[in-house]
């Protein structure tokens, strides 16, 4: 993996960029001949990982495919494959054996006994979840020639949490909200998830915070409903009513705050250009707002791209990797603000 390459799964030229970060669809799947991965032990988990490796590196999928073994690799390793979110905390944190096959462009991966014994998803950048669906509907398809799906007559797919019964799929959206934070407005959008069925997560899906006024907004219903009406709802009705929400918010602080908007925007820009030492937290934070300022127009010198790219590769895993080894907490502070001011053109930095 090369984590020094841009993420492929941000980029400014995709749909919706200045409020999707990326989309998201994933499909959960089961054998009909195991049991679900909560009831297997040790020996079934690994008869599982050999079907499903077999059938993943056979060669003649449409998707060339690379195995890595989680259950061997380093946890520096595991923590680089959550930070690009190729797997989830879940499966890196787990005792079982386990592992994930993933793509050449980083932007398809199918993790083997997560919750389910199969999770695979696809990822683009901006809105394009009907991108994604295209790409594991026909993985899928492939899959099902060669393996028992656990399928039911009356209740579609079968998976080990009843909530993905159904089609088994997921569409989800990474969204930055940093206009309808600063306005207050964002437990509205929370409170109109709910009654939508949509789940409102953090940065790292489910189970974590948000940070940097990230979050990931999925659908909660699966059952009784066909992947193309929940692919219409959320590609043309869901997602963009919380881009355009987003994007009156900035009109309003464009038009009542413009004084303070800028100077929050600046003053965050100036101390990332000079900070000799970072935390993430603050790093994530202050970028979110020089984020805003780009996407708004207030930052012409600095390409969003870039700022994309930032928010991956100040990250734990990415700068020890970076550095070729292991980064002290004080050292890490050191070495992201480093690259925060390279590519930000600090005082210090060549610019972007």
């Amino acid at each position: 993996m090369r984590t020094d390459r841009p993420t492929p799964q941000a980029r400014s030229d995709a749909p919706d960029s200045d409020v999707v970060l990326s989309s998201r669809v994933r499909l959960a799947r089961n054998l009909a001949s195991e049991p679900f991965v909560h009831r297997c032990d040790e020996s079934r988990c690994r008869s599982i990982i050999g079907m499903l490796r077999s059938a993943l590196l056979q060669g003649d999928l449409d998707e060339n495919l690379a195995w890595v073994d989680l259950e061997k690799a380093t946890g520096h390793d595991r923590q680089l494959l959550v930070e690009r979110h190729l797997i989830s905390r879940q499966l890196a944190e787990a005792a079982m054996p386990r592992g994930v096959a993933i793509a050449d462009d980083e932007t398809m991966s199918v993790m083997v006994n997560e919750e389910d014994h199969v999770r695979m998803q696809a990822i683009a950048p901006g809105l394009q979840p009907e991108r994604c669906l295209r790409r594991l509907v026909l993985l899928d398809s492939e899959l099902e020639t060669r393996l028992p799906w656990a399928v039911h007559d009356r209740w579609g797919y079968l998976a080990a949490c009843p909530t993905n019964v159904g089609t088994g799929i997921r569409f989800s959206a990474m969204v930055h909200l940093p206009a309808l934070r600063i306005t207050g407005e964002l437990t509205k959008v929370r409170q109109a998830a709910k009654d939508l069925n949509l789940a409102v997560r953090g940065y790292y899906g489910e189970g974590s915070e948000s940070t940097g006024n990230f979050f990931q907004i999925s659908n909660q219903r699966t059952l009784g409903v066909s992947e193309e009406e929940l692919l219409d709802q959320f590609q043309r009705v869901l997602i963009p009513g919380v881009v355009r929400y987003e994007r009156a918010a900035r009109e309003v602080l464009l038009e009542r705050e413009r004084l303070t908007v800028e100077d929050r925007i600046h003053r965050d820009l100036a101390i990332l250009q000079a900070a000799r030492l970072l935390k993430a937290d603050e790093a994530m934070k202050r970028l979110s707002n020089v984020r805003l300022g780009v996407c708004i127009g207030m930052l012409p010198g600095i390409k969003l791209d870039a700022v994309n790219a930032l928010f991956l590769h100040i990250q734990p895993a990415h700068l020890r990797d970076r550095m070729g080894g292991t980064l002290s907490p004080a050292d890490a502070k050191s070495v992201r603000a480093e690259l925060v001011r390279q590519l930000l053109g600090g005082d210090d930095g060549t610019g972007s």
